[in-house]
Parts: structure tokens; sequence; C-alpha cells
């Protein structure tokens, strides 16, 4: 059993500041941040659950997450939730059918299209990556996510998920 997530509600009020600056990014995607201007990575939107399942795949053959993340060996399935509230990621279930499935990624679509996005996409791929014994949005999982993000979007996006949760009192 994994510690208790106590810090989940203030790691999701500091990743909702990070989402809200690549929202409202100038045409030109530059943001100031700490006392520095830089421009964001276009951020991926998937149009369907198999844009996500197919990102999936691709980020995690990505040869830098591969040497990083020994996880990232490990395949993950992305299936389509029902409700609109959250995305969720499973490291062991039961599917349909009472199949046993590894880890799963479960995102909800077509009215939720907040999940369809890259950074939500990450933030899941985090938790499976993350190999630390940690509660689910703890150290281990905050640093899994910032490589994770720096290794696929670039410094610059990395940089802007250290400052938000170092200043949301998160590390």
């Amino acid at each position: 059993m994994s510690p208790r997530d106590t810090g989940r509600a203030r790691y999701y009020d500091a990743e909702h500041l990070v989402h809200r600056l690549f929202d409202t990014a100038s045409s030109s995607r530059t943001v100031q941040i700490a006392g520095t201007e830089l421009t964001l990575p276009a951020e991926a939107r998937f149009a369907s659950v198999d844009a996500v399942r197919d990102y999936v795949r691709r980020v995690l053959e990505l040869p830098g997450v591969r040497e990083r993340f020994p996880r990232a060996a490990e395949p993950v399935s992305v299936r389509e939730r029902r409700g609109q509230r959250s995305a969720h990621y499973a490291r062991a279930t039961t599917a349909s059918g009472d199949e046993f499935v590894r880890a799963e990624i479960a995102i909800p679509s077509s009215e939720s299209r907040w999940a369809l996005r890259e950074l939500v996409v990450l933030h899941e791929l985090a938790h499976h990556l993350d190999d630390s014994e940690g509660p689910g949005h703890g150290r281990g999982f905050v640093l899994t996510l910032i490589e994770l993000v720096g290794l696929v979007l670039g410094p610059e996006a990395a940089f802007v998920f250290r400052v938000v949760l170092a200043d949301s009192g998160i590390s």
C-alpha cells in the first residue's frame, strides 16, 4: 500500500496554474516567469483516445525516455474513461472480460476536451514511469513529471513546472 497522498490537492492547484500559463500564452507563446521571459512549446491537443494511445506509445519509445526511465519498457494501455471529471492511471487492473492489464491510463474524451491535451497525458505517464515508493503526487512523482516534460516538451516547459511547483510549496 502506498503512503497517503496528502499533497494531492495542493499539487493539482499548482498544475492548473501551469495549464493556465500554456492556455493564456500570447500568440508568440512567450511568458514571463521568475523574472525570465521564455517561449513555451506548442502543446499537442488530441482528437481521440486512439490519438492519445499512439502518442503514449511514441513517448515510451523515445530513446531519452527509455534511457532515463526503466518502466518505459513496460507498455501502457489507454482507454476511454466514463465520466468527465478526471483522467486516471492504474499500475495494475482488471479490464473488461476479467483480462489482467499491467498498466492503464483512462482518459475522458468527447465532452471532456480538457483531458485530451499533452500535459494531462504526460501527467498520467509520469505516474507510470515513477518508480518511487512515495505518495501518488509526492516528490518522486514531481521529479519524474518535470524530467519527462523536459524530455518531451523541452527545458522551457520543465522550467515552468519547476518554478510553479516550488512557488506552491511543492518540492
